[in-house]
């Protein structure tokens, strides 16, 4: 290495870690070379160049470092330690012109130490006065190209301290233009004064250059391109150069691990990110509260609730104070999971803490609670949002409350939320609406949903799908002499399946019609609400115990790839996938499943040691019976041997044995009795209008 550079990086290396370590949040201080990078052997420095030519012999093999090293201050005087960082102060505050500068330079004479020089210089912060006090330094000493490319070097500092990207730039020009070549600490400056301004583009462009000029990359520098290149979405270099920093045992820091966190979550590669967090720790780099946010936010879009509360924990444990953000992902975590356990603490905590919660965060709240039933812990949360002071319900926080009291059946509560909306200059909307149809519904008033209906064709609003379905399901909560009212509003909505409806509830004949007037109108709605239509049609067969057209239209939909997967089977198991069906759905797959499972042993095919069902965990929504609750009522009717899993909540299992004695003694009974008594009311596939 030739003298100017050891001099270079000697004095570069050694005159950040005080100052840069505990005042901005990136610098190249963090990255550590191993120790014997640091002894660094210079045959000439600045301060040979300068000294007396008496004691030039002994001076030759001295080794140049920066006065502010503590084993190197000043001997002679701290007067004159003293006397320096005062004219440093006064440079940084004088106005930035060259006459200003010379008056407070002029104190240190013609006769310019470069050690003095190399101090002032080191403790400018102003970028507007530092170029002034090098030219003053420069003309002064006039060092030669290899020396002057270090004060250079040490100016660079001044503008990054400052966050004046445009005018390292430009010094950098400056520099070029008197034929000063640019060495490694030039470009690694610039690099990180770059990543300090949130210019990870001007990063990847610098480095680009330094082969240009000569200049191979150090393990400093390329650490730091592993976050420019990971903010650009450069990721094979970004990953290039981490791989690289794992075999080669660099430093990076936390900003770094967040930013390859953040690039692996925005390609969606969940576990990737996960796995960079984990590296993170092995490093020995602790993450801060904005990582944690970083792979908390991961976890969010990766619906992964459960290994959210993990890194919750551990956050806490490790010290880690949550902040806002922190807070605000865990609510939308939880609310979004239906954790509401966990989402009412988060939501307790931050009131404790004193956060603003905010209109967004408040209305997930209110969704979840309506979702789950939680009527009480909502009218809490609207209440407190009504008196935060900070944010005042919306539309959306209306509708919420009015769901949630719909869907339990509170009609009186809901018809004043209703009021109260409107006082507050809100127009019901089709979602508020259709919430109101399931709640007059559900206490079979069936004059005021048909009120309903004509109110809302009044206001001009046209009944969609979601509508025509929720009438459909009131149908099966509904008497039967009543049935004409609320089949006339949907043959005015939609007259196919107005059609359709009518065939069910006369019991009409020609089953070839029907499924041609059902496929058609399956085909002829969006792909997101057939599914939840075509539970409604099969619960309403089955209220109506029409259970054989039940099982056309759970066939219908398995033609159609409405159903999908519901029965699936290997060498060791047989299994029935329930989770996404309503009541009458999932018990007419039942009803089909047990006939295939009685056919398969009277053909004499041998069953799999396991048979499993999947009903799902917890409540069915808007419902305090989950598919698990009904099922396993349903099955001890049936006297079928199943039980639930140990180690699996939401499943149902059966051995072979045990199936087959049990098949075997069932004959021919059938499996739809009294179901339409368990269908009745029980609810269908909720519907979501975005």
């Amino acid at each position: 290495m030739s003298s100017s550079n050891c001099f270079s990086k000697s004095l570069f290396f050694h005159g950040h870690p005080s100052s840069l370590s505990t005042s901005i949040p990136f610098s190249l201080c963090i990255f550590k070379f191993p120790p014997k990078r640091l002894i660094l052997h210079s045959k000439t420095s600045l301060q040979d160049a300068h000294s007396d030519a008496n004691s030039a012999s002994s001076s030759k093999n001295r080794v140049w470092v920066n006065p502010r090293a503590k084993h190197l201050q000043y001997k002679s005087s701290t007067a004159r330690h003293t006397h320096l960082a005062k004219l440093a102060e006064s440079l940084n505050t004088c106005p930035p012109t060259a006459q200003h500068v010379s008056t407070i330079l002029n104190d240190l004479g013609d006769s310019v130490s470069p050690r003095d020089a190399v101090f002032i210089l080191d403790k400018m912060v102003n970028s507007k006065t530092a170029p002034f006090v090098l030219r003053h330094f420069l003309e002064k000493i006039k060092p030669d190209g290899d020396k002057e490319v270090v004060f250079y070097n040490i100016t660079l500092k001044a503008f990054r301290k400052s966050r004046d990207f445009e005018g390292a730039e430009n010094l950098f020009d400056e520099m070029l233009q008197r034929g000063v070549k640019p060495d490694n600490i030039a470009f690694s400056t610039l690099i990180n004064s770059s990543r300090m301004c949130a210019l990870p583009n001007k990063a990847v462009e610098w480095f680009e250059k330094m082969p240009s000029f000569g200049c191979v990359p150090d393990a400093i520098t390329c650490s730091a391109m592993v976050y420019a290149y990971a903010r650009t979405n450069n990721v094979d270099m970004a990953l290039s150069l981490y791989e690289r920093a794992k075999a080669e045992n660099w430093s990076l820091d936390a900003v770094t691990f967040s930013v390859l966190i953040k690039m692996h979550g925005v390609l969606g590669n969940y576990d990737e990110s996960l796995r960079v967090f984990r590296e993170m720790k092995i490093f020995g780099v602790k993450p801060n509260v904005a990582t944690y946010n970083t792979v908390l936010g991961g976890l969010f879009k990766a619906r992964r609730p459960w290994q959210a509360k993990d890194v919750y924990k551990e956050m806490i444990s490790n010290g880690v104070s949550p902040d806002f953000r922190t807070y605000a992902t865990l609510l939308r975590i939880y609310a979004a999971a239906q954790y509401n356990r966990d989402a009412l603490g988060v939501y307790k905590e931050m009131k404790e803490n004193g956060m603003d919660i905010g209109l967004d965060l408040y209305n997930r709240l209110l969704d979840m609670c309506a979702d789950a039933g939680c009527i009480d812990e909502a009218v809490e949360i609207f209440e407190d949002m009504k008196s935060s002071g900070t944010c005042q319900p919306n539309s959306l926080s209306f509708s919420s409350l009015i769901t949630a009291y719909s869907c339990s059946g509170k009609v009186s509560e809901a018809e004043g939320m209703l009021n109260e909306m409107i006082q507050c200059g809100f127009q019901p909307t089709l979602f508020v609406l259709t919430s109101l149809v399931k709640c007059y519904g559900k206490a079979k008033r069936t004059d005021d949903v048909v009120k309903i209906f004509n109110q809302l064709v009044d206001l001009g609003i046209v009944p969609d799908v979601r509508f025509c379905s929720c009438l459909v399901n009131v149908m099966t909560q509904t008497p039967k002499e009543e049935l004409g009212k609320l089949i006339n509003c949907i043959e005015k909505a939609n007259a196919r399946l107005g059609s359709v409806v009518r065939y069910l509830v006369e019991d009409q004949e020609g089953d070839g019609d029907f499924r041609k007037e059902t496929s058609e109108l399956l085909n002829s709605i969006d792909d997101k609400v057939k599914k939840p239509l075509c539970n409604c049609l099969i619960d309403l067969c089955l209220s109506l115990n029409v259970p054989n057209m039940a099982c056309d239209l759970l066939d219908l939909g398995h033609m159609l790839q409405i159903y999908t997967n519901i029965q699936s089977r290997s060498q060791s198991q047989w299994s029935l996938h329930l989770k996404e069906l309503s009541v009458g759905a999932a018990m007419t797959a039942l009803h089909v499943w047990i006939n295939d499972l009685s056919k398969a042993l009277e053909s004499g095919e041998d069953l799999p040691p396991l048979l499993r069902i999947n009903t799902g965990q917890g409540k069915h929504k808007y419902s305090d019976k989950g598919l698990a609750y009904v099922f396993e009522s349903r099955l001890r009717e049936l006297n079928a041997p199943f039980h639930e899993a140990p180690d699996k909540a939401g499943w149902l299992l059966v051995t072979k044995d045990a199936a087959k004695s049990w098949l075997e003694s069932r004959g021919s009974t059938e499996t739809f009795a009294d179901l339409n008594s368990l269908v009745s009311g029980g609810p269908s596939v909720a519907f979501q209008y975005q």
